[in-house]
């Protein structure tokens, strides 16, 4: 099996985000809040401003895409972002890309000042919650109602948070990357 890498899209790139994007909507569906249709018909215009919203993070292997996330800042929470819109082709999918993906990201938020990031995932949700905890999410007590309704996982979101603190009392995790990482540029 070869090498993930991982790229942070620039404004640019906008055409490499939406071709995975919309891969991401047509092949499921029911994981977004975004259809493809409503998607597939955005102007340029429209993906440049997605490319500047966050950061876009694109997963290679063999030079293909193979999977897509992204880091984004929470608003009025400071030294908080949120790692978002994870899509993993199938056929790469239990290889470490996502795990690759939360490694990346969580590299791009220290680097952003953050201290926390953040993952929400259905409660019943069983598979998200588990990778989320072997990546080294830790779970809390902030919970929401999910703007997807989605009869298999409920109507619940529950709050997973990394620690990227360079702190002796910070939960280690499985992101290697992130425990030698310090804030600031590399």
């Amino acid at each position: 099996m070869s090498d993930i890498s991982v790229r942070v899209l620039k404004e640019d790139d906008w055409h490499a985000y939406r071709d995975v994007r919309l891969a991401a909507l047509r092949e499921s569906p029911k994981a977004f809040l975004a259809t493809y249709a409503e998607e597939a018909k955005q102007p340029e215009r429209y993906w440049r401003n997605c490319m500047v919203q966050a950061h876009r993070l694109l997963a290679i292997r063999d030079e293909g895409p193979v999977g897509v996330a992204s880091v984004e800042m929470i608003e009025g929470a400071p030294q908080s972002a949120d790692f978002r819109d994870l899509w993993v082709t199938p056929e790469a999918r239990n290889t470490g890309v996502a795990s690759r993906l939360v490694q990346i990201a969580a590299d791009r938020a220290i680097q952003d000042g953050c201290t926390k990031l953040y993952y929400w995932a259905s409660t019943e949700n069983g598979r998200a919650i588990g990778f989320a905890i072997n990546a080294g999410f830790r779970l809390t007590s902030q919970r929401r109602t999910t703007p997807i309704k989605n009869s298999e996982f409920g109507d619940q979101e529950i709050a997973l948070v990394l620690s990227l603190a360079n702190d002796p009392a910070a939960v280690a995790t499985s992101t290697p990357s992130r425990l030698t990482s310090k804030p600031g540029p590399h």
